[in-house]
């Protein structure tokens, strides 16, 4: 073997020295991480950080091979097969989205305020389920349906599904099509639509750009708020009265997402800036 690694310390030398190109000294550390913890399947910082625990020639095969795919610039989250979101573990492929930070302060905010809830909350794109997951988990007298037009991530949505002990339920459906079947009468909608206009590509990175479902991301400049449109719509089919709504959405459409709500009759909104300060959610109750 070309590349001498025996130790965990070796790992993190190699990783850096191999992906210094593409990520700074933080962001190689960072992946080098993840990468001893998936493979090495480490559950305890100690062991995390004993630079000294010998690895297997096996484990270190694995280490190789992932790093040479995320030479590539492929997300060491599709490389490992998953991620962490708001403590739960969910598996990512190309066919999902990559759970971003901002999501999971989408997630607090619907969690801390529905504490007790026990009804009906519906996930639209569901994608992986990691939202619709992580509400389960944390709000366990909640009955959560995730819809995603996407078989292949309903695939992946319902195995994340068992590995985290929950029971949602999935349906096949496209978010514009407001005759979705089998959906309930809820007393909560969320959804993470897609929302970057195509003219944003030129401001997105390239391990997004080539690796992650554009379907699940853009759309036109012309009509950027289709999906809250058609979300809309289906809540007025299955919101029931002061029912709530929370979406993440493109930090530059503030305004228009407020004046939509203002035209179809939500006149009780909110914007919520994220943690680096952006528009980033909006939450509103349906009128009684």
């Amino acid at each position: 073997m070309a590349v001498k690694i025996q130790t965990i310390k070796d790992i993190r030398f190699y990783i850096s020295s191999e992906l210094g190109i593409l990520y700074n000294e933080q962001e190689a550390r960072a992946i080098a991480d993840l990468l001893i913890k998936a493979v090495l399947k480490i559950t305890k910082l100690p062991q995390l950080y004993d630079n000294e625990f010998i690895i297997s020639e096996k484990d270190v095969l694995k280490i190789i091979d992932y790093t040479n795919s995320l030479k590539t610039g492929e997300p060491v989250q599709y490389v490992v097969g998953e991620t962490s979101f708001y403590n739960c573990t969910i598996k990512v492929n190309n066919s999902t989205l990559i759970p971003r930070p901002e999501t999971e302060e989408l997630v607090d905010i619907i969690i801390k305020e529905n504490r007790e809830y026990e009804g009906n909350i519906i996930d639209l794109g569901t994608g992986s389920g990691c939202i619709a997951i992580a509400l389960a988990v944390n709000l366990p007298h909640a009955k959560i349906t995730g819809v995603d037009i996407s078989e292949e991530a309903l695939k992946i949505a319902r195995i994340n599904s068992g590995l985290n002990n929950t029971s949602v339920s999935f349906i096949k459906g496209d978010i514009l099509d407001s005759e979705i079947t089998g959906l309930p009468e809820a007393g909560i909608i969320v959804s993470n639509p897609p929302y970057v206009r195509e003219s944003e590509k030129v401001l997105m990175a390239g391990n997004v750009l080539n690796f992650e479902p554009h379907q699940a991301l853009f759309v036109t400049d012309s009509d950027p708020l289709i999906y809250y449109k058609a979300i809309l719509k289906i809540a007025e089919k299955v919101l029931l009265p002061r029912g709530s709504l929370y979406f993440e959405i493109n930090e530059a459409m503030g305004s228009p997402m407020k004046q939509l709500l203002k035209e179809n009759s939500y006149s009780e909104y909110e914007i919520v800036m994220d943690l680096n300060d952006r528009e980033r959610m909006i939450k509103c109750k349906k009128n009684g």
